[in-house]
């Protein structure tokens, strides 16, 4: 079995809007069973909220929950900054058909980011977790936390593989990795029955000639923004230079390599 790349947004609706694979999906990561009257993608509330036009990847909500899961495919720096809006959006969108505050269903974001993460530009920090998990509950002056909600924002980042992460979410992880990494030789666990589900959708044989033209449409779109990252990175790499920072540091916080590191140093000493 060969695998389509998942971090192909073509190739990862596909899967993940497939009802065996959302509904096991969403029991492995977030511990809930749930009976979506429908999935969408590109789902758009109408009329928006604020100034920012949201589309989430794929939508699905049942009586009592609200499901939102987003592949994030090139990694950008305000990616958290990001998700969290979506998630709160999805939250309070609700309002607009409630009489009171109350928030009728609970809403679970789940992104999946398939680029390792950079350093943070507000903590200077590189986060290496394969699964983050925030909540909106608060915590008393002693640290104890007060599960006054239950809504759910998780990341998924399986460039980072932890020693200690339980096998509903191993199982997972592994599959979005191994169809990056390793497609023609998958080291997945098909004895989970929404692995071996979404594993048959993206195996080879089952992608049309129609999908494959429009996943190597998105493939193009996504060299371009890499492209525009990459002098983002640069940019960045100079501010860090200027703020002495040593090579190693810088090619963290970028994912540039020495070569190009010790490129900008050049540049930067001769217009100095």
């Amino acid at each position: 079995m060969i695998l389509a790349r998942l971090d192909n947004e073509v190739f990862f609706k596909k899967a993940f809007t497939d009802e065996i694979v959302f509904k096991a999906f969403v029991k492995d990561i977030v511990g809930i069973e749930v009976e979506p009257a429908k999935i969408e993608t590109e789902k758009a509330f109408q009329p928006k909220l604020g100034n920012i036009a949201f589309k989430y990847d794929i939508f699905a909500e049942d009586v009592k929950r609200r499901i939102v899961i987003e592949i994030q495919k090139v990694e950008y720096d305000h990616n958290f900054d990001r998700f969290l809006h979506y998630h709160l959006q999805a939250i309070t969108e609700q309002q607009r058909s409630s009489e009171d505050y109350s928030v009728e269903k609970t809403v679970y974001t789940i992104v999946v980011m398939t680029a390792p993460y950079k350093l943070h530009t507000k903590t200077n920090e590189i986060y290496k977790d394969e699964v983050l998990i925030s909540t909106l509950n608060p915590k008393n002056l002693k640290g104890i936390e007060r599960k006054l909600f239950n809504h759910e924002l998780i990341y998924l980042n399986p460039n980072y593989k932890g020693q200690d992460t339980p096998p509903n979410y191993r199982d997972w992880l592994d599959l979005i990795y191994e169809s990056i990494h390793n497609p023609e030789n998958p080291q997945i666990n098909i004895k989970n029955e929404g692995i071996k589900r979404c594993s048959e959708i993206v195996s080879y044989e089952n992608i049309t000639p129609e999908e494959w033209e429009k996943a190597k449409i998105e493939a193009s779109k996504r060299k371009v923004i890499m492209l525009e990252r990459e002098e983002e990175r640069e940019e960045i790499a100079r501010n860090f230079i200027a703020l002495g920072l040593d090579n190693d540091t810088i090619a963290k916080g970028t994912n540039l390599t020495m070569e190009q590191i010790e490129r900008l140093r050049h540049e930067n000493n001769a217009n100095e």
